[in-house]
């Protein structure tokens, strides 16, 4: 499932991870993601930090205690880290590289025991940047 209140950024990642063959669906903010949630599981939930009704963090949480062990990818543009408040298994900067995306992204399906806390990401330059400069 893919959280992010940025249609654009959110339609950047749904065609990057469509071409990698996955199937995603979409929530517009933190509030909608849960109910979806409830509804039915997904293998990984990629979330925004700073998103309407329900922020990111507190989206992370409430997931958590449904579901300890489902794999959260928070992508933002914010300055922040995994923490008890803030329970992600994997942390990406904005703008994302996708060769690191597609890398966090395995690991995590592949439920490797290594963990990624944070993995800080600037190469504008890089042809496989997607996403705003973050603030």
């Amino acid at each position: 499932m893919l959280v992010e209140d940025d249609r654009a950024f959110r339609e950047m990642l749904k065609t990057a991870l469509s071409i990698d063959a996955y199937s995603v669906v979409e929530a517009n903010n933190g509030a909608e993601a849960l109910g979806l949630f409830r509804n039915g599981g997904f293998d990984l939930v990629m979330l925004d930090l700073e998103m309407p009704f329900l922020k990111g963090d507190e989206l992370a949480r409430g997931i958590k205690k449904l579901a300890p062990r489902q794999p959260i990818l928070m992508v933002t543009g914010h300055d922040t880290r995994p923490s008890l408040q803030n329970p992600v298994d994997a942390l990406l900067r904005k703008p994302v590289v996708l060769t690191q995306l597609r890398e966090v992204m395995a690991s995590l399906l592949a439920g490797t025991e290594t963990r990624v806390a944070a993995v800080e990401v600037r190469a504008k330059a890089d042809r496989g940047v997607c996403g705003p400069e973050p603030e």
